[in-house]
C-alpha cells in the first residue's frame, strides 16, 4: 500500500510550489516557534529539531539559526537534494523519509514541526503517531495546515492547483477530504498521545497582496526575496482559521 500521495508529485514544478508558500510562510512560521518555545520554557541551544514536510529546507534553516540540531525530512528526493545545496554551512541533516514512516529513533527530538503534509496525507493518524514517537515526553509538536472551509476550497482546490495564473501546484495536490479542521486534528492529536495546547489563524493582511505575489512569482517578475513584505501573512490568535492555521501539542509521558 502506498503510504502518502506525496510522491506523485515529486517534480521540480511542485517543489517549487511548496517552495513559493514556505517562503510567504516562514516569518509567521518562526514566530510562532518563538512563541511556542516561551510557553513551553523550551531553549532551543542544544536541542534536536525535526521538520517533517521540509521541502528545500527553508524552515529547518531557521531552526538551525536558533540553535537547533535540525533534521529536514521529505519525501521528495528532488527536494532533499535542493535542500543540501542551499544549506549554506548550517549543518541541516536532510532525509529522504515518509512522514507516515519517518526513518529515525524514538525519543529523538525536543521539538517536530509538521508543514506542508496534513492537507496531503490520506493517513493523518500514521503522520501523528510518528511525530509523537520520535518526540521526547513534553516535547513539542507544532504544525500549519489548511481548514476545510468554502474559501480555503476556493484558494486551494482553485487558484493554487487549477486556475492557469495562480496556479503553483498539480491538480489534485490537494483534495476537499484532507482539507481538516481544526477539531479534527485535535482528535487526531488527542489519539496520537499528543495534547493540543493552541490553535491560531494566520493570513495575509490583504488577500490581494497573495494574488498578486503569486502571480508575479509565476511570471518571474518577482523573487523570492520580494514575497514576505509583499504577501505579509500575519497571525491572528483570537481569529476563525478561515483558510489557514498553526498549533501546537505537547507530548504526553
Amino acid at each position: 500500500m502506498p503510504t502518502t500521495p506525496h510522491i506523485a508529485f515529486d517534480s521540480p514544478a511542485a517543489v517549487d510550489g511548496r517552495h513559493i508558500r514556505a517562503v510567504t510562510f516562514q516569518s509567521v512560521r518562526m514566530e510562532y516557534v518563538r512563541r511556542v518555545l516561551g510557553e513551553l520554557s523550551l531553549v532551543a541551544a542544544g536541542g534536536r529539531a525535526l521538520v517533517v514536510g521540509s521541502g528545500r529546507g527553508l524552515l529547518a534553516r531557521g531552526l538551525a539559526r536558533l540553535g537547533f540540531e535540525t533534521v529536514a525530512a521529505d519525501p521528495s528526493p528532488a527536494a532533499t537534494a535542493l535542500g543540501l545545496d542551499t544549506d549554506g554551512g548550517l549543518g541541516v541533516t536532510y532525509l529522504t523519509t515518509a512522514a507516515e514512516e519517518l526513518d529515525l529513533p524514538d525519543r529523538s527530538f525536543d521539538l517536530v514541526y509538521c508543514a506542508d503534509t496534513l492537507e496531503i496525507t490520506e493517513r493523518p493518524d500514521a503522520v501523528l503517531a510518528e511525530a509523537a514517537r520520535v518526540l521526547r515526553p513534553g516535547g513539542a509538536f507544532v504544525y500549519d495546515t489548511v481548514n476545510r472551509t468554502p474559501v480555503s476550497r476556493l484558494v486551494y482546490l482553485g487558484a493554487f492547483q487549477t486556475v492557469p495564473s495562480t496556479r503553483i501546484m498539480p491538480r489534485s495536490r490537494y483534495a476537499a477530504h484532507r482539507l481538516r479542521r481544526p477539531a479534527e486534528v485535535a482528535e487526531s492529536l488527542d489519539r496520537a498521545g499528543l495534547s493540543a495546547q493552541d490553535v491560531s489563524s494566520f493570513k495575509p493582511r490583504d488577500v490581494r497582496s497573495l494574488v498578486r505575489a503569486t502571480r508575479g512569482r509565476r511570471r518571474g517578475t518577482l523573487t523570492d526575496d520580494q514575497l514576505p513584505e509583499l504577501v505579509d501573512m500575519v497571525l491572528d490568535p483570537e481569529g476563525r482559521p478561515v483558510v489557514t492555521y498553526l498549533g501546537y501539542a505537547v507530548r504526553r509521558d
